[in-house]
């Protein structure tokens, strides 16, 4: 099973996610007008229609979530009942770990949605299946961005805002590690 894209599109046909395992010929021109066609196959079509498509040399399989269409292509001769599977999984995983995810989770933390993306398939092949395995090592990256803020002196941001310490935007962190030692 070779796992040539993944890309995420609004019901209004604005991309929120692509990631390529495929290279292209002709770069990144290939790659918008590739991520144009399907985006305007997938959108046309009906709620009740097949969710799979054969768009040139790549089968498309897509799956609606809420406002969000999630596409993948992938060979002809894959099966689709897998990737179908991928889909929710994935799906699945992000809604663990935002709490009932949505369109705006994915625009404003479009990194973490990589992050997941990438525990779970590594150049086109899946690589994890397992949510608990996934959301584990996401938490453990939480945890050790999270360190690395504070070895720098950026500390937790909410935390700041929930102590009230930070009254002014000109607070130093020298003048916020006084502050709290008071």
């Amino acid at each position: 099973m070779t796992i040539k894209y993944v890309f995420l599109v609004s019901r209004q046909g604005k991309l929120r996610l692509s990631k390529w395992y495929a290279t292209t010929a002709q770069g990144s021109k290939e790659i918008t007008k590739t991520i144009k066609d399907v985006s305007q196959l997938v959108l046309q079509r009906k709620p009740k229609q097949c969710n799979f498509i054969e768009h040139r040399d790549t089968k498309v399989v897509y799956r609606k979530y809420a406002s969000l269409y999630f596409v993948v292509g992938v060979e002809l001769d894959d099966n689709e009942l897998i990737i179908m599977e991928f889909i929710h999984r994935y799906v699945e995983c992000l809604d663990r770990y935002f709490g009932n995810v949505c369109e705006l989770d994915l625009i404003f933390h479009f990194q973490k949605a990589y992050f997941i993306l990438d525990e779970m398939v590594m150049a086109g092949e899946l690589q994890e299946s397992s949510k608990k395995t996934v959301l584990r090592v996401i938490a453990q990256q939480d945890e050790t961005e999270a360190m690395e803020n504070a070895e720098r002196g950026w500390g937790d941001i909410k935390y700041v805002l929930c102590l009230g310490v930070a009254r002014t935007a000109m607070l130093t962190v020298q003048e916020f590690r006084q502050s709290l030692t008071r």
